[in-house]
This record gives C-alpha cells, sequence and structure tokens, in this order.
C-alpha cells in the first residue's frame, strides 16, 4: 500500500469546519447565508473562505439568479468535490463493503469482499485488498486518497480507533483504527457504523437540514444514531441511542448482551427467523425465507412480524418522549419486511408518544448497502476537515 501522508486541510480558524462543512452540505450558498447558518459575521466568514479558497476546496461561482447582500454581488460558493478523495470501509459480521468517493462523499468505485476470517488479523487482510485496490483506483483520478474511514457495529471508541465490542465479528477491545494506519500509511477514522451513516444522512440524506433527528436502523440489529442540536452525539461513554437494547418486555427472549426482551432480541432478523422457526416448526435458513413464508400468508410468522413492529414502535415512542426530534428515519435491510410491520410500528409509536412528541415525523429511507460504507467516508472527511469533535459532532445549521 502507498504510505505517503496525504497533504493537511489549510490552517485555519476554529470557524473553518463549521463554515466548510455548511458548504459541504448546503452549497452552493453564499457567504450571507452561510452567516446565518453559522452565527458567525461575515467578516469571520470571509476570514474562514479565503485559505480554503486559494487551496481549491472551495469555488466561488457567479450567483445570477441570488439576491445581492450590502449591495456586493452574492457569489455563491461549493466545495469542489474532485480536490480530494476518501475511502469508506464497512464490516459485517460476513462480508466487506469499501467505496471510494471525492470530498462531497460521491461514490466514484465499489468493491465488496466475503469475510471467511472474522479474526483482526483476517478482516485486516480483507479490507487491506480492499483498499489497496481502491488506491490504485484513485490513481486514475489524478488525486491523492486523504484518509479511510471504517464503519463497525458495535462499541467503538471513534478518539482512538478501538473497537471495545462487536458482537457480529466477536471483537473485545482491537485497536482497529492503529493497526489499520499502520498498514496503509494514512490517517483511519473508525466509527460505530450507525453513527458513521447518521453523518452521511446529515450532510446528504434524509436529514439534511435538520437539527434534531434520529436514524433507526433495522436489520441484523437495531441501531440508532442521533442528532442533537445539529451534532451527531455518542454521549459520554460512547454508546447513545442504543435503543436495541431498550427492555420492552422483561419475560421476553433473553439478548446476546444479557438482558431480556430487547428490541433487539424481538425485532432483529435474526431473532425473527428464530421466533418464526419456533411458532411454525418450519425450518426457515433465512429472513428471506421468513419474510416469504409471512408473505405467503403464514398466521404465525405475521404475528412475528407484528410483535416486532409493536416493538420498534414503543422504542421509538421512548426515544421521541426523551429527546424530541424533529424526524425519526427508519432504514436498514430490514425494511424489505415493511409491509408486514410499518402500522404496528406507528401504532406502537402514537401510543407511546406523549403529548406533542406525537408530531414527530417517522418516515422511512431505504438505502443500498453501500450507503453505510459511504458513511464511513463521511467520517474520514469529517476527521480531515476537522470537524470531529469529542461529541462526535458533524454538522452545523
Amino acid at each position: 500500500m502507498r504510505t505517503t501522508l496525504p497533504e493537511a486541510f489549510p490552517a485555519h480558524t476554529p470557524a473553518v469546519p463549521q463554515i466548510f462543512t455548511i458548504v459541504l452540505s448546503h452549497g452552493p450558498v453564499t457567504r450571507a447565508e452561510i452567516a446565518r447558518r453559522a452565527g458567525v459575521s461575515p467578516a469571520a466568514v470571509t476570514k474562514a473562505v479565503r485559505p480554503l479558497i486559494e487551496a481549491g476546496y472551495l469555488v466561488e461561482e457567479a450567483g445570477e439568479d441570488l439576491p445581492p447582500a450590502l449591495g456586493r454581488p452574492a457569489n455563491a460558493l461549493r466545495v469542489d468535490g474532485g480536490r480530494a478523495l476518501f475511502i469508506g470501509v464497512k464490516v459485517t459480521g460476513d462480508s466487506a463493503i469499501a467505496v471510494l468517493t471525492d470530498l462531497r462523499c460521491r461514490i466514484r468505485v465499489t468493491r465488496r469482499a466475503s469475510l471467511d476470517d472474522r479474526s483482526p488479523d483476517g478482516v485486516l487482510a480483507t479490507t487491506g485488498e480492499l483498499v489497496t485496490e481502491l488506491l490504485v483506483e484513485a490513481e486514475g483520478f489524478g488525486v491523492q486518497v486523504r484518509g479511510i474511514g471504517f464503519a463497525v457495529s458495535g462499541d467503538v471508541v471513534r478518539t482512538d480507533g478501538t473497537v471495545r465490542y462487536s458482537p457480529f465479528l466477536d471483537w473485545r477491545d482491537v485497536p482497529l483504527g492503529e493497526r489499520a494506519a499502520a498498514a496503509t500509511g494514512l490517517p483511519v477514522t473508525v466509527e460505530n457504523d450507525v453513527r458513521a451513516l447518521t453523518v452521511a444522512e446529515q450532510w446528504f440524506g434524509a436529514g439534511a437540514g435538520l437539527t434534531d433527528f434520529a436514524l433507526v436502523t433495522v436489520g441484523a440489529g437495531i441501531g440508532c444514531g442521533l442528532v442533537v442540536g445539529g451534532r451527531v452525539v455518542s454521549g459520554a461513554h460512547g454508546v447513545a441511542g442504543e435503543i436495541g437494547h431498550l427492555s420492552i418486555d422483561p419475560t421476553g427472549p433473553p439478548c446476546h448482551c444479557g438482558n431480556r426482551g430487547c428490541v433487539e432480541a424481538i425485532a432483529s432478523d435474526p431473532a425473527i427467523v428464530r421466533e418464526v422457526r419456533a411458532r411454525t416448526g418450519i425450518h426457515v435458513a433465512d429472513a428471506a425465507e421468513a419474510l416469504a413464508l409471512a408473505r405467503g400468508g403464514d398466521t404465525a410468522a405475521r404475528q412475528v412480524y407484528a410483535r416486532a413492529g409493536e416493538a420498534i414502535g414503543r422504542a421509538i415512542g421512548s426515544l421521541v418522549n426523551l429527546l424530541g426530534p424533529e424526524r425519526v428515519i427508519i432504514s436498514g435491510e430490514g425494511l424489505a419486511a415493511h409491509d408486514l410491520f410499518a402500522d404496528r410500528i406507528q401504532d406502537a409509536f402514537t401510543v407511546s408518544a406523549f403529548g406533542t412528541a406525537a408530531r414527530c415525523e417517522v418516515s422511512t429511507h431505504p438505502l443500498p448497502f453501500e450507503a453505510w460504507a459511504r458513511g464511513a467516508a463521511a467520517t474520514a472527511i469529517q476527521s480531515f476537515i476537522g470537524s470531529d469533535s469529542r461529541s462526535g459532532g458533524s454538522g452545523w445549521r
């Protein structure tokens, strides 16, 4: 692998990451609008954008259709996506997907590989091959790769790149960031996969423009990314948003976390498969077969999905009561069964939400699997531009 360190983001004032992120997620945008969104003076905006324009990260373009500000032409600023490249890697229990993106997090190349060995050495070997392929692809763009992001399920310490616990990989205290950086010679950011996906959705997706929202993912597990006051939060101990481990039914099925009746133990794909087998006596091989059985009219299988929807809806209700987000976005591969549990999610949420909290919009937003790797790339971009604060903050209004 290439070991030449990429050049740093231009030296800047503390406002630069904030202002750059505003242009990244809302551009083209005028200086006046940047100042309004950032809550800073026009002079501070001018001071921040000058080195970014000189370095080629921001481009100024005439804004004929934009109103003039204070008698001056309202030229708009946008990010030059081709100025830098990043790699994002999403690791699951059985596969890895890697993407090459530009500075605007647009996917340019995608690579996939199965994981035959889930050990840290095995995962690093497999993902290393994918990264090497993408570094070769990057040479064709004539632009340097500035960083790599890894997205892994479980308890991840972003500040030092340690995976404290990943249930699907059966990892504990793995220094993934340190090992990947040593292997690639590039800056590496490691983040929980749902929080990484939330960053991408906050900047470019269904959460763009919102200061408070939640992204709930359903599938192999039940995850939740939180944006509060414009920042993706991880909490004091790095596990904020773990609604999959809310105990909905204390007498319910055991969860791998050690508790009973967790949302994940009821509504995740593996939990649904186990329950369908138990209730029907039919050995469905996977989530696809369980789904086909339910859609085929099997009453017991349909009841399993209804129960899953109720658990998800109750968890969302608790989340909305606590944080009061503007929107809850449901995504993940588990949305394949949306037609079987959507009504139960909405009904349970409505019953659980207190007062005006019920006004929160609950919507679905299917995403391709590449979006998870794109989220990993988004965290690498965060680190590069210096917007990854200790709270996990990534964006501003």
